[in-house]
């Protein structure tokens, strides 16, 4: 199979080199930039070309000597590309994450008979798939919620952040509005509002704040309430929103003296160097994915945790291992002839076919990332009302929130309880 990787950041060197792993399968990249192309110098298993992606008829070309296609460019040029490798009829797995909707080009890529399967990064990417897997799991879904981060493990002043992917991109996340779905309606709220703290071990205390992560998921999945939500070092939020208010991250053109500028190329070019990860320079990625619902007339929690860290054997950062494996983890689904519907596939299509998506999940598993799922039977209001009148005041385990406690800590309380409460309150533990 012949494949090629647009694009050789962080993220798009790491896929080459995963995929020329498999015997049989030449492996080509593509970058404009030479110094980024430096990356895979030594891989003689990989092809390099130099060329300007943002051309068409370079795509045209390139896509004419490939049977499939990898998009990892930067959001601001992803959706025309995609486009263009559409109509050229090839089958893309894409991790661009560009701001418009990939399902106006379904038509297209049906037309084509193309599979393209967008965000197929870690979230959005896995997330979805993990989301539409819950669902599929539960007769009615009542919400489902995303918690997200790529973090170095060294916090460094001033900021205590470091861009593990495309830096502009970055950036959108502190303006672009945030669409989340309420009672069954999309609301929209601004980018790093209602912040909230939780306990992430073994990384201790995040911050989390509004971000429009949740894409394709508003129009594929009936869910009444979901959101996601990006986490930080405690503080990044205030930080970030100073900028923001002042215009740091204003994209029309004020004048300085006779000249023009954006404030946020300024602001990205005096940013970047301070965000830059070093060679070497430990990260790690963290998600929350909790999903609730009906099922046999019960209801039922789905959570799934992930807990990855820069790998210093391949030398490469924990967001290009769960971001670009899962492409690769996709790349080879498709070849595998598991995964066969046409068209714009965005991830939770994916985890809306079980050996699919058990597919993925072990693909990463051989890399080492381990999603760590769970299913639970879970009190309703009501129930814990009942249970704590049983009780005289004391909570059942089972009604402490989500992320309140750990597991641990529960299971580190051993709770003594007469055999009259256990009577009243089957659910409660044993003396």
């Amino acid at each position: 199979m012949r494949i090629i990787v647009l694009g050789t950041g962080l993220v798009g060197a790491a896929m080459a080199r995963d995929l020329a792993e498999e015997k049989n399968w030449n492996i080509s990249v593509a970058d404009v930039s030479t110094e980024s192309l430096k990356r895979l110098q030594n891989d003689g298993r990989i092809t390099k070309i130099q060329a300007d992606l943002s051309k068409a008829k370079t795509l045209l070309k390139l896509a004419s000597k490939s049977d499939l296609i990898i998009g990892a460019l930067p959001g601001f040029m992803g959706f025309e590309a995609l486009k263009t490798l559409i109509s050229a009829g090839k089958n893309i797995v894409d991790i661009s994450f560009f701001p418009e909707n990939p399902m106006v080009l379904d038509a297209l890529a049906k037309k084509k008979g193309v599979t393209a399967i967008v965000d197929c990064g870690v979230a959005p990417g896995c997330s979805n798939m993990l989301i539409a897997y819950a669902c599929s799991r539960m007769e009615k879904t009542n919400s489902a919620a995303c918690y997200v981060g790529g973090l170095p493990k060294t916090r460094t002043w001033p900021y205590e952040y470091k861009a593990v992917f495309s830096p502009i991109d970055v950036l959108e996340e502190y303006t672009r509005p945030a669409r989340y779905v309420e009672n069954g309606k999309i609301v929209v709220k601004p980018a790093l509002s209602e912040p909230e703290l939780l306990d992430f071990p073994p990384i201790g205390t995040l911050e989390a704040f509004n971000t429009d992560g949740l894409r394709t998921l508003m129009d594929t999945m009936d869910i009444p309430d979901m959101k996601e939500k990006t986490l930080r070092y405690p503080g990044h939020i205030e930080k970030m929103k100073v900028l923001r208010e002042t215009g740091f991250f204003g994209k029309n053109e004020i004048k300085i003296g006779k000249k023009s500028v954006r404030p946020m190329e300024v602001t990205a070019r005096l940013l970047f160097p301070l965000w830059k990860l070093e060679e070497g320079e430990a990260d790690f990625t963290v998600m929350r994915i909790t999903v609730e619902g009906t099922k046999n007339s019960k209801t039922v929690r789905y959570t799934c945790e992930l807990y990855d860290e820069y790998d210093p054997a391949a030398k490469t950062t924990s967001m290009a291992r769960t971001t670009g494996y899962a492409a690769t983890s996709a790349a080879r689904m498709l070849a595998s002839g598991i995964f066969k519907r046409r068209g714009i596939c965005p991830p939770e299509y994916i985890g809306m076919e079980e050996k699919a998506c058990r597919f993925m999940l072990k693909q990463m598993a051989g890399k080492n990332i381990n999603y760590k799922e769970r299913f639970e039977t879970i009190k309703t209001a009501r129930q814990q009302e009942t249970c704590r009148e049983a009780g005289k005041g004391r909570h059942c385990p089972q009604s402490v929130p989500v992320g309140r406690h750990s597991a641990r800590h529960l299971m580190s309380r051993r709770l003594v309880v007469p055999r009259a409460l256990r009577a009243a309150c089957p659910s409660a533990p044993g003396g």
